[in-house]
């Protein structure tokens, strides 16, 4: 925290900061709390959000004059909702509310992307990775420059509280077909799967479309499969009722779970953020590329172990402003035109896959212990 705190403090200051801004900022950075570093780190982030947003609608809007009547993320032509979403994660039922989708100019994908790299400086490309290693696959690259600070990209995805995790698909063994799975600090699971590479429209979006499950080598499930799908919880979608969230799936920044852990001899170039996005940012909502399951209703959990357990002790702590827990990637150095990579930090308590190369042992430790 306290290097995202100047990081992004850091960024901030802008192109036109001086040195002596730089000094007075690692000076905050030694005598703010922690509690105080994390609430100047959101508020960095947001900056960064609302600026892309503004970005986002310049670009997309057919007249800015009318941007107010036009972004569906006001959701105001929308049914209400609960708890600011109204979500069924793998629900079957049609979704009514496509009519409340405004119409935006016919950009594909690749155009959008290029046109808010005019703006901002970058944007993303996902090509096939550099890592030499079978299994590393497509890569996450940037096309640009960012500077130090800034918000890379966004973990798309479904996001699971601990009380949900029992719906995450292929629990309990969740990793073992899905690797765009991260957790944040505070338990929340955010499954980049159903998202994919995204879209090419602006639409209502359940996080229901998750691509079928790959067999092993042999083309079929051999006997540890089938125990693990006998154990495991399907995704009861009635359960918690909802609709979908109007959402810009041509989102360029929505990948960072494209990202990939530095082999040997590399270094990551970028590290993962908590953002709580703000519910009340009506106007921003539709560019946040994340839904919360289960509706998005808090409930309260404590950990023992590796255990989470529901907690009846009532909670002062509660935020009066609604979130949506989501996640970024923030650049730890001036990135240019190069592939983007993270420290994954896989627990040092299991078996480590052949290509991880622990980039801070210590790290690590500190992580999972």
């Amino acid at each position: 925290m306290n290097r995202l705190f100047l990081y992004t403090s850091y960024n901030r200051l802008g192109k036109n900061a001086e040195e002596a801004d730089a000094d007075e900022i690692i000076d905050l950075a030694t005598k703010a709390s922690l509690d105080e570093q994390q609430k100047q780190v959101q508020e960095n982030i947001h900056a960064q959000i609302n600026n892309f947003c503004t970005h986002m609608d310049d670009i997309l809007l057919p007249d800015s004059n009318t941007a107010d009547t036009l972004n569906p993320s006001s959701e105001r032509n929308t049914a209400p909702r609960r708890s600011g979403l109204g979500l069924a994660v793998g629900s079957t039922a049609p979704l009514h509310d496509n009519h409340a989708v405004a119409k935006t100019k016919p950009l594909k994908h690749f155009e959008l992307s290029q046109k808010l790299k005019d703006l901002t400086g970058y944007t993303l490309e996902i090509k096939p990775s550099q890592i030499q290693h079978e299994d590393a696959g497509q890569g996450l690259y940037l096309d640009g420059e960012a500077d130090v600070g800034s918000v890379i990209a966004i973990y798309p995805g479904v996001t699971y509280s601990p009380a949900y995790y029992r719906y995450i698909p292929g629990y309990p063994r969740v990793d073992l077909k899905n690797p765009y799975l991260i957790t944040r600090y505070d338990g929340t699971v955010i499954n980049a799967q159903p998202w994919g590479t995204g879209g090419e429209t602006r639409e209502m979006w359940d996080g229901s479309s998750f691509p079928e499950p790959r067999l092993n080598a042999e083309g079929g499930e051999n006997g540890s499969d089938r125990v693990w799908k006998l154990l495991s919880k399907p995704l009861d979608g009635s359960r918690v009722g909802g609709k979908g969230v109007i959402l810009e799936r041509r989102n360029p920044l929505a990948f960072a779970h494209f990202a990939n852990h530095p082999a040997k001899d590399m270094a990551p170039n970028v590290m993962v953020c908590p953002y709580d996005f703000p519910l009340t940012e009506k106007n921003m909502r539709t560019y946040i590329p994340n839904i919360s399951f289960g509706n998005g209703d808090a409930v309260r959990m404590k950990k023992f172990g590796t255990f989470w357990f529901k907690s009846w002790k009532s909670n002062s702590t509660v935020a009066d402003v609604p979130i949506l827990k989501s996640l970024v990637l923030v650049a730890t150095r001036e990135i240019s035109n190069e592939e983007i990579l993270l420290n994954y930090r896989l627990s040092n308590l299991k078996r480590r896959p052949s290509w991880y190369t622990p980039v801070d042992e210590e790290e690590d430790r500190r992580r999972w212990s």
